[in-house]
């Protein structure tokens, strides 16, 4: 059950590995926020380059389109921007840089909440799923950025020094996974938008039905918990520090 009372945030950062992971982990309580006033940013990490079996497309083809579905996704569920990393598909890795460029868009759009997925989720035997390498990575170094990095006056010095950009203090934390929750969001007004949304990225996904089918029963078993017709489910955490 959720422990901790509902907030609506006024700026959140959204931070995923691929185009599409935002729509599908967190899409209906990002809108949900958005119609309640806050201004929500996402940040894209890798490419998106390599989720096409189409033999006809090139990488960067790919990536130009995947990005502008994003984009498309994004403004649909009611988001500000999407910034884009451009880091390779398949080879996202927890270094400096990545973190540096978490903790540049933190400082830059200076949110109160960040939603991320969660890096310590390997595999999740009973949905069949082993958890995409670059998506433990986009996780981990989010966490990072979140704290210590964006936050810290002595950190990534650079940031403020040739960008302007100071440090800021982030209090909320959301992660995103399939088993382990402490905090739910109700999204039955938005579940619909969410699917609206996540067929947007029409590169990935062309059957609705089976993409509501799946992801309607997850949310509704989250739902449940606190009394719902639809819920996203969140290990959320709150920054003393």
């Amino acid at each position: 059950m959720s422990t901790k009372e509902y907030y609506t945030p006024k700026v959140v950062l959204a931070v995923g590995a691929h185009a599409d992971d935002v729509d599908i982990t967190c899409g209906g309580t990002l809108a949900r926020w958005a119609s309640e006033g806050a201004d929500v940013y996402y940040l894209i990490l890798t490419d998106s380059s390599c989720g096409s079996d189409d033999e006809s497309i090139s990488r960067e083809q790919l990536t130009a389109l995947r990005e502008q579905e994003q984009r498309d996704a994004a403004a649909l569920l009611g988001a500000k921007h999407v910034f884009f990393g451009h880091h390779t598909d398949g080879m996202l890795e927890v270094t400096q840089d990545v973190k540096r460029d978490v903790a540049r868009i933190i400082r830059t759009v200076k949110p109160d909440t960040v939603v991320t997925m969660d890096p310590t989720v390997i595999y999740e035997a009973d949905f069949g799923m082993i958890n995409h390498t670059d998506h433990r990575a986009a996780g981990m170094a989010t966490i990072d950025a979140f704290y210590p990095l964006a936050r810290d006056r002595l950190s990534l010095p650079e940031l403020l020094r040739d960008e302007g950009l100071a440090p800021h203090k982030t209090l909320h934390l959301l992660l995103t996974n399939f088993s382990e929750q402490n905090y739910y969001v109700d999204v039955s007004s938005t579940f619909e938008r969410k699917i609206d949304a996540i067929m947007l990225h029409s590169s990935q996904f062309d059957n609705r039905a089976q993409m509501q089918d799946m992801l309607g029963e997850r949310a509704a078993a989250w739902g449940a918990k606190v009394g719902a017709r639809y819920a996203e489910g969140f290990m959320r955490i709150d920054s003393r520090f």
